[in-house]
């Protein structure tokens, strides 16, 4: 799972440092310095997907994407109640609905990939 994760945060941190246009339209206008702010969180998703695969460095990358993954949670409810146009996203504002509720999932996938948490598996 955390290889999986890593892979998924691989290709988005990246997509954030070649297209941050794409990203811009998601910032509310009261985030300062955007172009920075998205540069910033695609360094984070490509040091948590890093992260996740040493293991020294394992644990921490699980917090700290999990942190990651509930501050930037009140965006997707924004661009949900807004709708958005991005380039190479659906346009339909139910798309942004359907997002919501994955967010508590990719925290939960943090954490259990690095063994923070084992439920529902565990007893």
């Amino acid at each position: 799972m955390a290889w999986g994760l890593a892979g998924g945060l691989m290709f988005a941190g990246v997509d954030h440092l070649r297209t941050p246009q794409r990203y811009r339209p998601m910032l509310p206008p009261l985030v300062p310095w955007p172009g920075l702010v998205i540069a910033f969180t695609g360094l984070c998703e490509i040091a948590g997907a890093v992260g996740l695969v040493l293991p020294p460095t394992r644990l921490l990358a699980g917090w700290m994407l999990a942190l990651y993954f509930v501050c930037v949670f009140p965006a997707n409810i924004r661009n949900a109640i807004q709708g958005l146009a991005v380039d190479g996203l659906p346009g339909a504002r139910w798309y942004y609905w359907l997002r919501l509720p994955f967010q508590p999932l990719i925290i939960w996938w943090a954490l259990f990939a690095v063994g923070i948490t084992r439920w529902p598996f565990a007893g």
